[in-house]
């Protein structure tokens, strides 16, 4: 059990938390959803007693331990890939160094006797018998391979890094698991596996991320930042979002009602307040309109942007064709002879393990790339926007949003329109005034996606367009390419957003392209290689 006691914290004028007051119990798993800048990470941060709030205090049961999935990759740089592991449980890997060290010992005491019975006593009570083959079937899990175990931290992969200081968080079942986005950087089967590691997990589990479909998963209880507090629903993001809708609609219909009874009020006794016969009921009508106070409405801190895609024209029956798509990058053959026709109504979700194979095919697709050898052909009604993983140099110049825009604004509108269409995608006020280069990660994302409404194009091509976006702004991007009618390329690891926009799913592997069964946590049936993609 962990609890929160009347946490307040405020950064200057701004409020994060005002008198919170929270209790997350065993057997629960808690995703801690918000905005962007809601304080979804800097409360984690408060539960693991690495950042002090302003008032309050954090409870947690006695002789508790908290394991946290750490975010510094350099942090365990000189230890090896095992050791960083277990160092999870840090009294756990103190003892094994005690151990390791007294029967080192040449010559054995009988202090040295009596020291190692009381050791090998408390490396008993934690499991450490276990330890070893733990933490081997969590580093299995997560898809670290044995000749990495014994290597240093440094030596690792960034994505490697990070699965490893997963499974340091998982190691010698915590009491209480604070995770911050664990499914970043893992392939789906990772994600699968870590998704029944934490549906077995029987002591209190709180998560951050913004997979909708890993806290639909894992989440028995969505704790909701918002309005400076925390509200805690039983169930996942999905039964949230319904519960918070039907709630904030209720509010506003209870609120027009009673704005409707106070005009009539009003009316009646502007009418009737001068007639001698009626001033009773005027009388007792003003006592019953001061009676009347509507429930105030809090700004949220959740914006949910405007995405919607309107093609200037329709696609006509030939929309993309490719045969014997060949190339090589930096001496690897990513593509090879790849083949496949995209058709009228197409909304195809690029797969694979090689996401440098996508991101190639859609670089030539654009044009930023020729292929070594093979062809490809776009239909004549056909035109194309293209949402590149790496966006950096559309930002290199110092430029305003308003100016930024206006570069891809139609010739004949101004400011205004710029102003409104920024606003539209949360950039309202001053915000339209920022700098191209102090952008954030997500900012960038909504620009890009700006760039791509105003060019009416009729296919869309989408290279992991949900990276650094907010759960809010990735519904809103879902909802736009569900309702797009003409035809979307895309490739995401958000499981969520794939099986709610695509109609085909086709896996790029070994350079080749085969179609998937649509439901992607189950693609056992997948075909073969096709010459035809359908």
């Amino acid at each position: 059990m962990i609890a929160a006691a009347n946490i307040t914290l405020a950064y200057g004028k701004r409020i994060l938390f005002k008198d919170v007051n929270i209790k997350f119990t065993p057997g629960n798993c808690y995703g801690l959803i918000g905005a962007n800048g809601s304080g979804k990470s800097t409360f984690l941060k408060i539960l693991a007693g690495e950042l002090e709030a302003d008032h309050g205090e954090i409870i947690v049961g006695r002789r508790e331990r908290i394991a946290v999935l750490r975010q510094d990759q350099f942090a365990f740089d000189d230890e090896i890939v095992f050791n960083t592991v277990i160092m999870g449980y840090k009294r756990l890997y103190n003892i094994m160094k005690k151990r390791e060290d007294i029967y080192a010992k040449t010559e054995f005491t009988e202090e040295d006797g009596l020291r190692s019975a009381q050791i090998e006593s408390d490396f008993s009570e934690m499991n450490g018998y276990e330890a070893e083959a733990e933490a081997a079937v969590l580093l299995s899990g997560l898809g670290i391979s044995e000749d990495l175990r014994t290597k240093k931290m440094r030596d690792l992969e960034a994505g490697d890094k990070v699965r490893v200081l997963l499974a340091q968080a998982l190691f010698g079942n915590p009491d209480i698991l604070l995770l911050d986005e664990p499914t970043n950087n893992l392939d789906l089967k990772s994600i699968k596996w870590l998704e029944e590691f934490l549906s077995r997990f029987a002591n209190t589990v709180i998560v951050v991320s913004h997979d909708r479909h890993f806290l639909n998963q894992v989440c028995t209880h969505t704790a909701d930042i918002d309005f400076g507090r925390i509200q805690i629903y039983v169930g996942n993001y999905d039964f949230w979002y319904r519960a918070s809708q039907l709630h904030f609609k209720q509010k506003q219909n209870d609120n027009r009602k009673m704005a409707e009874k106070a005009e009539e009020l009003k009316a009646f006794i502007q009418r009737f307040s001068a007639n001698a016969s009626k001033s009773r009921q005027a009388t007792s009508r003003k006592k019953l309109l001061d009676k009347l106070t509507m429930e105030d409405m809090p700004t949220s801190s959740r914006k949910y942007p405007y995405v919607v895609f309107t093609p200037e024209r329709a696609c006509g029956d030939v929309i993309l064709t490719i045969s014997g798509l060949t190339k090589e990058i930096d001496g690897v053959k990513v593509l090879d002879n790849l083949d496949m026709m995209v058709r009228k109504g197409d909304k195809i979700a690029f797969t694979g393990s090689n996401s440098v194979a996508r991101t190639t095919l859609f670089r030539i697709l654009a044009g930023e790339l020729k292929p070594d050898s093979g062809s490809f052909r776009w239909g004549v009604t056909i035109t194309r926007a293209y949402f590149p993983q790496e966006n950096s140099e559309f930002f290199e110049q110092e430029m305003t949003l308003i100016d930024w825009l206006g570069q891809y604004s139609p010739p004949t509108e101004g400011e205004t329109f710029a102003r409104g269409f920024l606003g539209r995608m949360l950039f309202s006020g001053e915000d339209a005034l920022k700098k191209t280069i102090v952008l954030s990660g997500g900012e960038r994302v909504r620009c890009m996606l700006s760039r791509m409404m105003l060019t009416g194009a009729n296919v869309l091509m989408l290279d992991e367009p949900t990276n650094h976006l907010d759960l809010e702004s990735i519904t809103a991007l879902n909802d736009g390419l569900i309702t797009f009618s003409e035809v979307v390329l895309f490739s995401s690891h958000d499981q969520e957003f794939v099986s709610t926009v695509a109609n085909r799913i086709i896996d790029i592997s070994e350079g080749g392209a085969r179609e998937c069964n649509l439901d992607i946590e189950d693609d056992s049936d997948r075909q073969g290689y096709i010459a035809e993609a359908g």
